[in-house]
């Protein structure tokens, strides 16, 4: 698939972390589209313009200057919890999928794009996320109460 987008949100989810969540430079990808009442009675939406798994993306090679990869991050979770329900949740197979992911957000890239990834470490530290994928961000940020959750800034060489 041939974009002219620039911009590519592998996960999207309800496009939460965007300030124009209609951005007209980048494309919204996730595995699932829902529109529901969560468990705490808050309404979910999740509307990529496509949905496709970030496993498998179906995009040419180096099609994107900018990627942001924003996976679930939990594996144990209810599958009725609003976590899960809000931002999805890992799969048993979570290790192979995220490397898989990761993978396919740097196959996607230009050479010298940007890869912005997001992981929260509640139930898996960040230090086995970077010994899955096999690689060292440039630099990164923690943010939120307890600190927990990373943003990292990786670029494709």
């Amino acid at each position: 698939m041939t974009t002219d987008k620039k911009i590519l949100d592998a996960c999207c989810g309800g496009r939460m972390m965007w300030f124009d969540k209609a951005d007209p430079d980048a494309i919204y990808m996730d595995i699932r589209e829902e529109e529901f009442i969560a468990c705490d009675g808050r309404r979910v939406r999740v509307h990529p313009d496509l949905i496709a798994d970030f496993r498998n993306m179906p995009f040419e090679d180096e099609s994107f200057k900018l990627v942001v990869f924003d996976p679930p991050h939990f594996n144990r979770l209810g599958a009725n919890s609003y976590t899960a329900q809000k931002y999805g949740r890992l799969f048993p197979s979570w290790e192979t999928d995220l490397k898989r992911g990761f993978d396919e957000c740097m196959r996607v890239l230009e050479p010298f794009g940007i890869l912005i990834f997001k992981w929260n470490e509640v139930q898996i530290p960040v230090s086995k996320m970077l010994e899955i994928f096999g690689q060292q961000p440039l630099f990164g940020h923690k943010s939120g109460k307890a600190s927990k959750t990373h943003w990292m800034c990786f670029m494709k060489r």
